[in-house]
């Protein structure tokens, strides 16, 4: 009797809360749940909001480059040559009569292409490797660390030269060259958080349980190794466009007349007494860009790790 009482209490209470044409409402996952607590985090985080807005701002001007820039980037002869900002040249033109304005704009594509590639490739190849070499450990950790550590002492300019050499100046050689460089930065990340996880209770009884190792490491392992990688990709893509600046800056890069804020600079740097808006503008850009993922990188640092909020 007293169990047929309860049953019709409770179910008087569910009719209430959620009438019969009613749906209930769905109740989030665990990862909508930690995506929309990061995003509130970004929200109050000044830094991580700036950089949020700075890096929108980027991303809107490169896609829509052939919208806003006023004149073709390859076309010369748009106005007088060498002429500085004016209402219809709000940046100038260059020594061929090519729109600075235009040119600015369509080189942040390359820089956020190159930026993207690299970071794609140096983040796959360097988390598989700091997977292998942090969970397996003993002779193939040691091969893969030694060969990382003679990667990571080649400076990115000379790794550069190299393939110049091989497949000559391009965007191909500044892709290959950063890729490589940047890898075993990734992979020193992930093997030394691996180390630590690998330690913890959840994965010995994971283990005891039976699981293989492909199923730890991608199961328990890799989603407790992931913040930190977070972070260090979007301060990696600030280096990206100053790497991919400095070796177009020098010619092993982006090539003429392709848009670029690299070899902008290195064009402008010729006329710099007599023409300063050929060089202020595109570095305008860089910092502009560099600013926007460090600030960010910076405060998913914070958000991320506890630890960083009372240093």
């Amino acid at each position: 009797m007293l169990s047929l009482i309860l049953r019709f209490v409770t179910e008087n209470k569910n009719k209430k809360r959620f009438p019969e044409n009613a749906t209930p409402p769905l109740v989030p996952s665990m990862q909508e749940r930690r995506i929309n607590a990061l995003l509130r985090s970004i929200r109050r985080n000044k830094k991580a909001f700036i950089g949020s807005i700075i890096l929108i701002v980027i991303g809107c001007v490169a896609a829509l480059a052939p919208l806003i820039s006023p004149y073709d980037p390859f076309e010369m002869q748009t106005g007088p040559l060498l002429q500085g900002p004016t209402l219809n040249h709000p940046m100038g033109t260059d020594i061929y009569g090519r729109d600075v304005f235009s040119r600015v704009i369509h080189g942040s594509r390359i820089s956020l292409k190159v930026g993207a590639i690299v970071l794609m490739i140096s983040l796959v190849g360097g988390l598989f490797l700091g997977l292998v070499a942090g969970y397996y450990k003993g002779v193939l950790d040691i091969i893969i660390m030694r060969v990382a550590d003679t990667l990571f002492a080649i400076p990115t300019v000379l790794m550069a030269l190299v393939f110049a050499t091989i497949i000559g100046p391009g965007l191909n050689t500044v892709i290959i060259s950063l890729s490589i460089t940047y890898m075993p930065q990734y992979l020193r990340i992930i093997r030394g958080t691996v180390l630590s996880v690998r330690e913890k209770e959840f994965v010995e009884a994971a283990r005891l349980s039976g699981e293989n190792s492909k199923s730890i490491i991608f199961r328990y392992i890799f989603p407790n190794s992931i913040a930190p990688v977070i972070v260090q990709s979007v301060i990696l893509m600030s280096y990206a466009i100053l790497d991919e600046a400095a070796l177009s800056y020098l010619g092993l890069g982006t090539q003429p007349p392709t848009p670029s804020w690299g070899l902008m600079l290195s064009e402008g740097s010729k006329y710099l007494l007599t023409s300063k808006y050929l060089t202020v503008f595109p570095a305008g850009a860089i910092v502009f860009a560099v600013l926007g993922f460090n600030l960010l990188g910076d405060s998913l640092r914070d958000i991320l790790d506890p630890r960083y909020r009372y240093c």
